[in-house]
């Protein structure tokens, strides 16, 4: 029976990342209807394929995972969309009026400028269009978008020209993001140009906000942006473990947890459990 199980549960993960190539995000009651079993057993076929680092689970679902090249940038704004909101207002809450920042290409850095838009005084050094877009309304904020090459996958502003504008900047703060965090602490990108640019902003802020969801940490990328021990303060939806917590702590890093939403609970009611199905 146990191994009857076991095979129904692989062909179906098998089936699952089939239909993620095919449509880059799938739904837990979809899926649960589709193959006729519980919300429950759908869960946790997402949570082997995530802990396999084959998918990237969102809220009420999942989208599909690279560890070469990063996720489309349609796709990336569905990751962890309620948490990234609540993560951009917690770092908005630490950004005084009259100061300055740089704030880095990503979805997360995105949310931040959305809950800027009441600030004053504010100088925004940025090399993402679209948080300058969310920003230039404000006639309060002055706002430098810096030049350089821009990807048209997500209006990033990358390379040489954009490295050597930040380096004329002393900011008070710079929010950054990451696409992947490892479990030695170390952030992780797949752009070098992303890279290198982020290096600089680093080396040019007097304090470094991390704004990253617990998503990142079941990801990887290829190119080493910093270590944890180089972020004053880190902002996330929780800590994955109690080991990252520690590290945290050990690498004087203030973290603010801000929570969110967590998927409701199973309500399978006229589906059939993965046993069930075996046995009928």
């Amino acid at each position: 029976m146990a191994l009857a199980v076991s095979r129904a549960s692989s062909d179906r993960q098998a089936k699952i990342i089939e239909l993620l190539r095919q449509s880059g995000r799938v739904t837990v009651e979809d899926l649960a209807g589709q193959f006729g079993v519980t919300l429950q057993t759908i869960r946790r076929d997402l949570n082997d394929l995530s802990e396999a680092h084959r998918v990237v689970r969102v809220h009420g679902g999942a989208i599909v995972a690279s560890g070469v090249e990063n996720l489309a940038y349609e796709a990336r704004q569905l990751v962890a969309r309620p948490h990234k909101q609540l993560i951009g207002q917690a770092a908005a809450r630490l950004i005084p009026n009259n100061s300055s920042l740089f704030i880095n290409i990503g979805t997360t850095t995105e949310e931040v400028a959305r809950a800027l838009t009441a600030h004053t005084g504010l100088l925004v050094i940025t090399n993402n269009l679209h948080v300058a877009n969310e920003l230039y309304r404000n006639k309060a904020i002055e706002i430098f978008l810096t030049g350089g090459t821009m990807r048209h996958g997500d209006g990033g502003i990358v390379g040489a020209a954009t490295v050597s504008q930040i380096e004329q900047f002393r900011v008070d703060m710079a929010i950054i993001g990451t696409s992947a965090i490892d479990s030695t602490g170390t952030l992780l990108d797949f752009d070098i140009r992303e890279v290198e640019t982020s290096r600089a902003i680093i080396g040019h802020a007097r304090k470094i906000v991390l704004v990253s969801d617990s998503s990142k940490f079941s990801r990887s990328a290829p190119v080493k942006i910093a270590h944890l021990s180089e972020i004053d303060t880190f902002i996330t939806d929780r800590l994955p473990s109690r080991a990252v917590a520690d590290m945290c702590r050990e690498c004087d890093v203030e973290v603010i947890e801000v929570g969110g939403p967590s998927e409701p609970e199973p309500a399978g009611a006229g589906l059939r459990t993965e046993a069930e199905a075996e046995t009928t």
